[in-house]
């Protein structure tokens, strides 16, 4: 096996690795969200992710919508969604114990898998659009407008989910209801509506993702089982329940993907990105920032 190394190649995993990992880290604060604030391991996360690309497609593809502008649709969609299947499935198994609550998600998981093989086959769908046709060359790197603006739009969801939950009436009663929920009942807060919500933004924040990524990305039944793995990957990095560590988080695996991409070969590509998971786990098992900052 012979690994060659050049600065360009390096380069440019680094530049791609940054722009992945951005969005890596919209798609984890959801669900890093909904973990921090109810303690829920939403197996379904990913196909949550699903759903919002196939909207984004079929309005991209079908309606000759502008790809980024399916944004208008699929965020509410997808806060509607995920308010619906928490009202309906989430909610009544809260106090249950955590396995009956990780059962109930995969069971979900698989449904929303096998229902979309049955609608759209298994064959990936991606979009024609200027965007990922369209690059800008630094240097020996090469980037892609699409990679660009998924990078800016995730940067730019974050730091409005951070200032919601910081600054707003509805923010601070999650923050306090992730804190102790007992405390925000006493203080008047209706923790149950609260957990709704909560639960409604953590998936919209994959409604976002999804139109983010459909200029560059595929869309299939099974994209969600890989992109929901990276998500816990980095959740578990971060820090459960931590905005900033899944930020973090979301960057160092989105590099250790492309550099392992560029170092390695084949299907050991991603050695790199699990052996980081593995360490994290076996030396700090509390995530880069122990604290939650939900």
């Amino acid at each position: 096996m012979s690994i060659t190394l050049s600065f360009p190649l390096l380069a440019q995993a680094f530049v791609s690795g940054t722009m992945l990992g951005g969005v890596f880290a919209l798609i984890a604060i959801g669900l890093t969200l909904i973990w921090g604030v109810m303690g829920i391991i939403n197996f379904a996360h990913g196909e949550f992710l699903m759903i919002g690309m196939y909207i984004a497609y079929f309005l991209a593809a079908k309606t000759g919508l502008d790809p980024y502008l399916t944004i208008l649709v699929t965020v509410p969609a997808l806060f509607l969604i995920g308010a619906g299947i928490f009202r309906a499935n989430i909610q009544p198994v809260l106090k249950d114990p955590v396995m009956n609550q990780i059962l109930l998600t995969v069971g979900l998981m698989l449904v929303l898998q096998n229902l979309t093989l049955v609608l759209f086959t298994a064959t990936p769908m991606s979009i024609d659009n200027p965007y990922n046709r369209t690059t800008f060359n630094v240097g020996p790197v090469v980037i892609p407008l699409s990679n660009l603006l998924g990078l800016v739009g995730s940067l730019v969801g974050v730091a409005i989910l951070w200032w919601f939950l910081q600054y707003t009436d509805m923010g601070r009663a999650i923050r306090a209801a992730s804190q102790n929920r007992d405390a925000a009942t006493l203080m008047g807060i209706d923790v149950r509506r609260t957990y709704l919500v909560a639960f409604g933004i953590g998936s919209a924040c994959v409604g976002l993702a999804a139109s983010l990524m459909i200029p560059f990305y595929y869309v299939s039944p099974l994209v969600g089982s890989f992109l929901g793995l990276v998500a816990f990957v980095v959740v578990v990095l971060g820090g459960m329940g931590n905005v900033l560590g899944a930020l973090v988080g979301g960057l160092v695996i989105g590099l250790s993907e492309t550099m392992g991409a560029a170092i390695l070969p084949g299907s050991l590509s991603r050695v790199l990105t699990f052996a980081i998971f593995i360490l994290v786990l076996l030396f700090r098992p509390q995530g880069i920032f122990r604290r939650s900052q939900t």
